[in-house]
């Protein structure tokens, strides 16, 4: 972010007019059209396989519907909760959390898939502790930057959660973490030497995760040469550049993708944008681009126009959050970064993922409406 933008962040909001601000209908308006948009991406990404696994091709698009529809109720039960009250729930959220990472990791309690231990069945309901995380840890970021900057507590309340999710394993959304608080210290004011420090020591450390780990390695290595394994290692970013390309200007039309025919990896999940581009085209793949792009505009704007403090740097923090997890899916649909399984905020499959975001749409909203 620009040296300017810090700035607007830490000086309190001058705002000409008097009274309350009107709620930012196009940031909500926005959200609301990438989730719609998204359902109508997963059941033409998922209708092969939903058929061939299930016999019914709108198994994981009925899923979606009732994810979205719970979201929706989220969202609109956090645009009911005053901004202020978020600051008494921050502890207690961050507490329930903390506890959620630590029995997902307990053998036969937490659902193992693909060597990974991230969800829990509740109530006959797969649930993400770590989704969930993202949110809370941004919370009592928040409430605890709005009155402390001192870096040691600051580095273990993230290096606590960021260690929880490292152990699933899960090193893309414990990247997402770190780079949310990290951003978080910076706009409420940490100092930069210290950041510096933590960016350097950061890099270090993943660069010794990826080194040990030969599944990692070898991700960074099909990024740096999408061709040396290509039925191996490289099969998913090859699948993804071979959908991408296939888009063309305007695309193959919507329902028209071939590479959801099994042939492209997490067609709903991480690679969804991959369809889209495919079945859109470059014009399609750039509206929703921009529509993230406004999206991400307005929440700054919102912040900036907050006073400084507590609803500040909550939705600051979320706004960084849906940011970088847009930018980290994108990116690595288009080979700027290794893949890393982060979902497509909104678009892509799964209920834990899409119901934190609307509930984080919906403490913004209100913020909006907030702001004096």
């Amino acid at each position: 972010m620009p040296k300017r933008l810090r700035k607007t962040f830490l000086k309190t909001s001058k705002v000409s007019s008097v009274g309350k601000k009107k709620p930012d209908y196009l940031f909500l308006g926005l959200a609301l059209f990438l989730t719609l948009f998204g359902l109508l991406m997963v059941f033409d990404a998922s209708v092969v396989e939903a058929y061939q696994l299930y016999g019914d091709k709108f198994y994981f698009v009925k899923s979606q519907a009732i994810w979205a529809g719970l979201g929706l109720m989220a969202l609109m039960g956090a645009v009911l909760v005053p901004s202020h009250w978020w600051q008494r729930l921050a502890l207690p959220l961050f507490i329930v959390t903390g506890v959620l990472l630590v029995v997902v990791l307990l053998p036969g309690v937490g659902i193992e898939v693909q060597g990974a231990r991230r969800w829990l069945n509740v109530v006959s309901v797969r649930l993400q502790p770590s989704e969930l995380a993202k949110l809370t840890l941004t919370l009592y970021l928040a409430s605890w930057l709005a009155r402390h900057q001192r870096l040691l507590p600051f580095l273990t309340i993230t290096g606590l959660i960021f260690g929880l999710v490292l152990l699933e394993p899960d090193m893309g959304t414990g990247v997402i973490l770190a780079l949310i608080a990290l951003s978080m210290y910076w706009l409420a004011g940490g100092a930069k030497k210290y950041l510096l420090v933590i960016l350097v020591v950061g890099l270090l450390l993943a660069g010794g995760f990826i080194v040990i780990s030969p599944y990692r390695f070898n991700r960074l290595k099909t990024y740096l040469d999408p061709s040396s394994d290509p039925l191996g290692a490289s099969y998913h970013i090859r699948q993804v550049l071979i959908a991408l390309g296939s888009g063309g200007l305007t695309g193959q039309g919507i329902g028209r993708s071939r590479q959801k025919f099994q042939y492209l990896p997490e067609a709903t999940t991480d690679s969804i944008f991959a369809v889209i581009a495919e079945e859109t085209g470059f014009v399609g793949s750039i509206t929703i681009m921009g529509a993230y792009f406004i999206f991400i505009q307005r929440g700054l704007m919102i912040a900036s126009r907050l006073q400084a403090g507590f609803s500040r740097l909550l939705v600051g923090g979320i706004t960084v959050w849906l940011a970088v997890q847009s930018f980290v899916n994108l990116a690595a649909m288009v080979a700027l970064l290794p893949l890393t399984g982060i979902p497509l905020p909104f678009i892509s499959y799964g209920g834990s993922a899409l119901i934190t975001s609307l509930s984080a749409v919906g403490i913004v909203f209100r913020a909006s409406r907030d702001q004096k």
